[in-house]
């Protein structure tokens, strides 16, 4: 729209100085000059600014959008030991924080091994017969945070939106059924617009129905779901190179 009013600014810039030339005294024409050399001088700076303002939305959309990518990366580490020791997801953010600091995981180790198999041994008159079984010994433990965030803290503040002072990500956790079975899934998500409040509201309006294979589709950005098993994010893969 703004090169369609910088246009309509020139036809009439253009209209006028045939007027003034036309119907204005020799000696008063300068006046009309320096009026026109502002004018050209306001539109050639909104030319310019129609031309950049959507690169520059462009780099500060990436940006925030790699810091907030970057936590939910965190979140989905922490979310997947915490359902690989517990068996499910968590919704409470204080729970996940805690598990980290405090959590184990069970190291174990698979020897394969053979044992007799009774009811063959009587169907073969008595005969040993064995079958092959699988010993799974507990050896140890290992904590959960020197696993994934070995000496950093930053999982205490994943759940914080980057440049949003006091705002957290939305986290929920459930279950869906696939198959007669009860899964554990959840969801992180956090809006576009809230990322981008003080950003110009036409490019916002733009970003929130984006669809390309190079960026984040829609008005979300997104990780997990809340109605498919899944631990995927919505960010293309440039964002975890």
């Amino acid at each position: 729209m703004t090169l369609i009013y910088i246009a309509l600014i020139l036809i009439a810039v253009f209209a006028i100085v045939k007027l003034i030339d036309k119907y204005v005294p020799q000696g008063k024409k300068w006046i009309f000059t320096l009026l026109f050399w502002a004018i050209a001088l306001f539109t050639g700076w909104q030319l310019y600014s129609s031309i950049m303002a959507p690169i520059k939305f462009k780099q500060i959309k990436q940006k925030r959008y790699t810091k907030v990518v970057n936590n939910l990366k965190d979140i989905r580490k922490a979310e997947v030991a915490y359902k690989t020791v517990k068996g499910k997801y968590t919704a409470n953010w204080n729970d996940l924080i805690n598990f980290i600091e405090n959590g184990k995981y069970i190291i174990t180790q698979r020897k394969d091994s053979s044992i007799v198999d009774v009811e063959l041994t009587k169907r073969y008159g008595g005969v040993e017969m064995r079958k092959d079984i699988v010993i799974i010994d507990t050896i140890g433990t290992a904590s959960v945070k020197d696993s994934i965030f070995k000496d950093n803290t930053r999982y205490k503040t994943m759940m914080n939106i980057p440049g949003i002072d006091g705002a957290k990500f939305d986290l929920k956790a459930g279950t869906i059924e696939k198959g007669g079975t009860k899964l554990p899934v959840f969801e992180v998500r956090v809006p576009k617009e809230l990322l981008l409040k003080d950003q110009p509201a036409d490019l916002v309006a733009a970003e929130k129905e984006i669809v390309s294979v190079d960026d984040i589709n829609g008005d979300v950005i997104i990780l997990g779901s809340m109605t498919e098993v899944t631990t995927n994010g919505n960010w293309p893969r440039k964002y975890d190179e």
